[in-house]
């Protein structure tokens, strides 16, 4: 079957090709369709098309045809008891297929439900958690407006100051949003180069949220570790963790980037000294819109993408995100990308 037509027919004979053209005739195949659309068995042995080469039954159940079956008849003619065990068969081959064509349902039905649920959950999370920075900005920009020569140069500083940080906050945002749904639908076309891990970090750390400077970051990088990957993905990774570790650890608190050369890949940590994860989130740390109960210091409420998206740009580099616990708290977040084939010589 072919959607709702017979797809061509196959052969399986112990015959060579040539002694079974005749069964593969427009007329034979005329027959065929005939015993699919009426669900009758045909051919030959039967009081319809009995000058037919086969005998033709349909592999059904009920209403449901999935296929017929044709099998030639010479000078032989099967008996009852044959038949029976032949009609037998043919009944397994049909609940078979009903039984297949029903996990496949399900499955379609299945990953529907999914897709809708999580258009829900996205809807849901832009309608509720990006309203907070949206009316903060507009409230901002309101009063700057209205009020605006009435403010000192302090307050003006930080209404701006707020402003550009709740914008960042938003294309952070509406870029992981892009790009995590360009992943799943396969649209992302991928760039992969050979970079130096020390230059992508130092990289990333230039568009880390300016509230950065209030926590101290350590980088410590091998020297001259050459990995193969897209780096404007790779870019969103660190930027995602860095700014993850950044949101739910207290002002002061250390964050060390580490990349080093493990088992022939390079591996790549972020580590926090914050308060950590809890262990029953940590199952589902990873999954789109998970938020958890953990509280944002600046009182933003995550969309629960990023990490899910750091997940997915990881695995198309072929490697694994994994979470740790750091010593004597916070958090370990690790993955590995290929290294490349070029070799540097210092």
């Amino acid at each position: 079957m072919e959607g709702d037509e017979l797809s061509a027919p196959h052969i399986f004979s112990n015959k060579k090709k040539e002694q079974t053209e005749d069964l593969l005739t427009s007329r034979e195949q005329e027959i065929a369709k005939w015993v699919y659309e009426n669900k009758q068995r045909a051919g030959a042995t039967t009081e319809r098309f009995k000058d037919a080469q086969c005998l033709y039954l349909a592999i059904c159940i009920e209403d449901n045809v999935y296929g017929v079956i044709a099998i030639p008849v010479d000078e032989y003619t099967l008996d009852s008891f044959e038949y029976s065990i032949l009609l037998s068969v043919i009944n397994e081959c049909a609940l078979a297929m009903e039984n297949k064509k029903n996990i496949m349902e399900k499955e379609k039905i299945s990953v529907l439900a999914k897709n809708e649920q999580l258009r829900a959950d996205l809807l849901r999370a832009i309608s509720h958690d990006l309203r907070t920075p949206l009316c903060s900005i507009s409230g901002n920009a309101d009063m700057l407006l209205n009020s605006g020569e009435r403010l000192d140069d302090i307050t003006k500083h930080q209404i701006y100051t707020d402003i550009y940080d709740d914008s960042e906050w938003l294309i952070n945002i509406v870029e992981n949003l892009l790009s995590i749904t360009r992943l799943n639908d396969g649209r992302l076309k991928l760039k992969f180069t050979d970079q130096l891990l020390d230059e992508v970090i130092a990289e990333s750390l230039r568009h880390i949220s300016r509230k950065h400077e209030e926590y101290q970051i350590v980088t410590e990088c091998d020297e001259l570790i050459l990995a193969h990957m897209d780096v404007r993905l790779i870019l969103q990774v660190l930027i995602n963790l860095v700014d993850n570790a950044i949101k739910y650890t207290p002002k002061g608190s250390t964050i060390r980037i580490c990349a080093m050369n493990e088992n022939g890949k390079a591996k790549i940590q972020v580590e926090d000294n914050g308060p950590g994860i809890c262990d029953e989130m940590k199952p589902h740390i990873f999954e789109m819109f998970y938020t958890g109960k953990n509280t944002i210091a600046d009182s933003h409420r995550s969309l629960g993408l990023g990490l899910a998206l750091c997940r997915s740009i990881i695995e198309v580099h072929n490697g694994k995100l994994v979470l740790e616990d750091n010593t004597p708290h916070g958090c370990i977040f690790s993955f590995t990308l290929p290294l490349s084939e070029v070799t540097l010589n210092e």
